[in-house]
């Protein structure tokens, strides 16, 4: 007895014309509205994944290429204190990126049935975190790699490790506000030092350095706005952090203020710049304030213009 078995039916699938997705697509960008991505657009994880990609794509740079521009002959030793205390705080961003990718990963699970969108949220934050990653990847060996060429006092691989613990977790959107404040106090202390760097190689860099700190900043924001627009997380932990750095003596103030907590969890890159006599030091208070209050505005949706204003704002959401 035999047994035949019907042919598989082949089915035309059209494609799409050559160039159709980069027709459709415009220039790629940060989603500030993030919650509304997922919630009212319905856009997918691999939707958000995708434009994280391109627009990791459009932003990159050869640490190769940068180098080779810098004219070491026109350096200043301020130039090379700068590019030093640069290549040292960068070490710590790793384990701020790893932090961010396990932290989301568990969060994600923790919120996968009680609220889908939040998880979503979770996940499209650790996703982009190997981005930020390889990125802050490039500022660290181009700093570094300076040092090693300028034979500036080498980092001992004790101080490596060191520069390498892993934060401990914390609230999700209090972590997300840090690194948004990091993120701008970074951004600001580069713009000054390509503001007084005179070599175009090295200014180009530092400027560059500056740009990527921005953008960051701009990812924490859109993630920690869509946390407090799911309803799930609440403004006071945002200004909580912020108080945290604007206060009297706060971390804004990095290694200049008068107690350093003695940290034996982790390391904070501003905790550890030196400041050398006749050395330029970048400062910009008032820039980095306002780029505070702004980064508080977007996350929260509450405007303050000053220090006093965001300790009042916080009393005021935590009930004192």
């Amino acid at each position: 007895m035999s047994i035949q078995t019907p042919k598989a039916q082949s089915v035309e699938v059209p494609l799409p014309p050559p160039n159709a997705v980069a027709v459709a697509e415009g220039r790629p960008a940060i989603m500030a509205e993030l919650h509304d991505a997922i919630t009212r657009q319905g856009l997918s994880l691999v939707d958000l994944t995708w434009e994280q990609q391109r627009l990791h794509e459009s932003r990159r740079w050869s640490v190769v290429e940068m180098l080779g521009a810098v004219d070491f002959t026109r350096l200043s030793d301020s130039d090379r204190h700068l590019v030093w205390n640069a290549g040292r705080a960068e070490l710590t961003t790793k384990p701020g990126a790893d932090r961010l990718e396990r932290l989301a990963d568990v969060e994600c699970r923790r919120w996968l049935e009680k609220d889908p969108t939040v998880a979503a949220i979770m996940q499209a934050c650790g996703t982009w975190s190997r981005y930020w990653n390889e990125e802050e990847a490039h500022h660290e060996t181009a700093f570094n790699r300076l040092s090693t060429v300028m034979r500036l006092e080498p980092v001992s691989n004790a101080t490596f490790i060191e520069f390498r613990k892993v934060f401990p977790d914390d609230d999700m959107l209090r972590t997300l506000t840090l690194l948004a404040i990091s993120e701008v106090v970074a951004a600001v202390n580069y713009g000054q030092c390509a503001a007084i760097i005179q070599d175009p190689g090295l200014r180009a860099l530092f400027k560059q350095v500056a740009a990527d700190e921005i953008q960051h900043m701009t990812y924490f924001i859109s993630f920690a706005k869509a946390l407090v627009d799911s309803g799930a997380y609440k403004a006071k932990e945002a200004f909580a952090v912020a108080h945290l750095f604007l206060r009297d003596g706060g971390e804004v103030h990095g290694s200049k203020r008068e107690r350093v907590e003695a940290r034996g969890t982790h390391v904070n890159w501003w905790d550890h710049l030196e400041h050398r006599e006749g050395m330029y030091t970048p400062d910009a208070l008032h820039k980095k304030e306002q780029l505070i209050f702004h980064a508080l505005k977007r996350i929260t949706g509450i405007t303050v213009d000053s220090r006093e204003g965001v300790e009042d704002t916080w009393m005021d959401l935590v009930g004192c």
